[in-house]
């Protein structure tokens, strides 16, 4: 309407436009951790995991939000998805993550921290952090500051379990769920 009052009779120029403020609505970024250790290869862990990881992905994609996604294993901790608008070929990529070796838990939290940091410079509504373990290392790790809200899934409550993953979610607080 006051493109039209600034335009008056003349033809429709660049100076008459007039712009409503964008009330932007910045979306909230799901970073996920996946472990792909070797002991999340043993009785399909794994596999479903990376279903879930994927599955997350597609509905932030529906949601309009961000996602980031970390996996981490025998290899260290790589980037398998930068943080950005959620996208279905991040679900592929959660799909074709391979395992094995150890776990480097602590670190795959201080590479989340660091991302998470970052998120909140930016100004970033919410936060979630979506931890896919087993729980299976000795380290004990400290949850990152900068996550919003931990969500920790539990791919060990099968088969003996260890608790260490309901562990965790009491010390840091976190939502703990089973896979």
């Amino acid at each position: 309407m006051r493109t039209l009052v600034a335009k008056g009779p003349q033809p429709l120029r660049r100076e008459h436009l007039r712009r409503q403020p964008a009330h932007a609505v910045v979306p909230a970024l799901h970073l996920i951790l996946l472990d792909t250790s070797g002991s999340m290869r043993q009785n399909g862990r794994l596999a479903l995991a990376k279903g879930y990881a994927a599955r997350l992905i597609e509905q932030a994609a529906r949601a309009g939000d961000d996602v980031g996604m970390l996996s981490f294993g025998g290899q260290g901790v790589e980037v398998t998805v930068p943080p950005g608008p959620a996208r279905a070929a991040g679900a592929m990529r959660a799909r074709e993550c391979g395992g094995g070796g150890g776990t480097p838990l602590v670190q795959a939290l201080a590479v989340a921290g660091q991302l998470l940091a970052v998120s909140a410079r930016r100004g970033r509504r919410e936060t979630v952090l979506w931890l896919l373990t087993d729980g299976r290392t000795l380290e004990q790790p400290g949850a990152p500051a900068a996550a919003g809200h931990i969500v920790i899934i539990d791919f060990d409550h099968r088969d003996r379990p260890l608790g260490r993953c309901a562990a965790w979610a009491e010390r840091w607080p976190a939502e703990h769920r089973l896979a």
